[in-house]
């Protein structure tokens, strides 16, 4: 895998103690109204600077960008923040609940070389979905203008052997956490700062020759790619060991029995001729439809039953919602891999993708071409039956949506982790939003400085 460092954080309470009423969720979940709640606990929580501008979907005006890094670097002079004395690695512990089951996720905060997407001798950076222009454009504007990166890349390693996880447990059944944080939203956060070198080097070992899949932060990781470059470019003094050549990332073994993935549900619309019946005429081509009634908190119950039945087994299984009626479908696939003509070079198991099939299949062979002249559709990218309905009702969330917008709602099962790590491997990359890791890091814990001198980090 590519060469793993400690680095030397920036952190609320000198790194000790209870720190919940600092952090935030990553900027790509919040919304106004979020972010007003967040600053509400605390006018110093960390979303004052990684979320200068609303929505993080695109670019926001330079003075945003500008008053953030103005932000940060008054909580750096007032002591609010503060730099590490020594390079160190960081456990980190994640405690939830998910599905009706209780989970302990543990990675390790550290930094990896930052090198381009792809494979390499020794290990590479993969990526497995692609991404959107307008999230790497705002992110960038706020590297700029702070030279830091504020939230850690989530990155998965095959870790067979179960090494890299037996030394996180190691470390976090040794002693209590040095800092601590509940945001109220059923996650504990716990870390541990690693500083000694025999530790340290025990990582690093553990990690020889495994690739890393960007599990979510692709934005974040090509921003990173870019600021590099362009420090480059301007002719600026970057040694090897110069901090913009590293990237803050938690890594988690794909041994880690704390791994939870759920789905990223599709909201479809600004359809000019939508009409459901139509829409499912065309449906029925590819799929078997089966009405489930109006209740739209019982639709994943009903995909499970199906997926579950004598012809279930193997086979993708949607649900539908038409956002106008509510009436709800279960959409079990028919053809046996309606893909492989357009995507003959790609694995089966990417063209097998519910993703995959709502983006190829039903988007642009159903949506633009027969409900829409042509022209692409508007998306929202929800993670619960919740959020849709939130959308379906005009809501603007942190998934998207808005006033007037939703249609129709594809509902999909959590993309498998096996799927993650073949696809990745075989170089190609799972449409955007295929996976959700639940839940998603925490933002604040620690801060990750792009220049040698903390002091003149800001606008660097």
């Amino acid at each position: 895998m590519p060469a793993v460092f400690p680095f030397r954080a920036v952190q609320f309470n000198q790194g000790k103690g209870d720190v919940s009423a600092m952090i935030a969720p990553p900027y790509d979940v919040l919304d106004a109204r979020a972010k007003a709640r967040l600053l509400e606990r605390h006018a110093a929580n960390i979303v004052a600077v990684d979320l200068p501008h609303t929505p993080a979907k695109e670019l926001g005006p330079p003075e945003a960008y500008r008053k953030a890094a103005e932000t940060y670097k008054g909580w750096l002079e007032d002591g609010t923040l503060s730099q590490a004395e020594k390079p160190g690695m960081y456990a980190y512990r994640q405690t939830f609940e998910f599905m009706g089951q209780r989970y302990q996720r543990c990675g390790m905060a550290c930094t990896v070389e930052t090198r381009p997407f792809g494979p390499r001798d020794g290990g590479g950076i993969l990526p497995h979905e692609q991404t959107f222009s307008g999230p790497k454009q705002d992110r960038f504007a706020l590297m700029d203008a702070s030279a830091t990166q504020f939230s850690p890349i989530f990155g998965l390693h095959a870790d067979e052997g179960g090494e890299a996880t037996a030394l996180l447990h190691k470390v976090m059944d040794s002693r209590p956490a040095d800092l601590i944080a509940d945001m109220g939203d059923g996650v504990q956060h716990e870390v541990w700062t690693i500083d000694d070198p025999d530790t340290i080097a025990a990582y690093e070992k553990a990690l020889e020759g495994e690739d890393v899949f960007i599990a979510d932060g692709h934005h974040r990781y090509t921003t990173a790619i870019n600021y590099l470059a362009k420090l480059e470019e301007n002719g600026k003094a970057i040694g090897p060991d110069h901090p913009a050549r590293r990237t803050m990332i938690v890594l988690v073994g794909m041994s880690d029995p704390g791994l939870a993935i759920g789905p990223t549900h599709r909201v479809l619309g600004g359809m000019k001729d939508y009409d459901f019946a139509t829409f499912t005429a065309e449906l029925g081509r590819s799929f078997q439809l089966d009405e489930v009634g109006t209740d739209a908190s019982q639709i994943e119950a009903h995909m499970e039953k199906r997926a579950g039945g004598p012809d279930g087994p193997g086979k993708n299984v949607l649900g539908v919602i038409d956002l106008a009626s509510g009436r709800c479908l279960v959409a079990t696939l028919t053809a046996s891999d309606p893909l492989a003509d357009r995507f003959a070079s790609k694995p089966e198991a990417w063209r097998k993708l519910d993703v995959a099939l709502v983006q190829h299949l039903i988007v642009e062979r159903i949506c633009e071409p027969k409900l829409n002249g042509g022209e692409a559709v508007k998306w929202a990218f929800p993670h619960s039956v919740e959020e849709v309905l939130e959308i379906a009702q005009g809501q603007e969330t942190g998934a998207g949506g808005g006033a007037g917008f939703a249609q129709v709602a594809i509902i999909v099962r959590p993309t498998p982790l096996a799927a993650v790590r073949d696809i990745g491997a075989a170089n190609e990359l799972m449409p955007q939003k295929s996976t959700f890791f639940y839940p998603k890091l925490a933002t604040g814990l620690f801060i990750h400085p792009l220049s040698e001198t903390v002091a003149a980090a800001v606008g660097a």
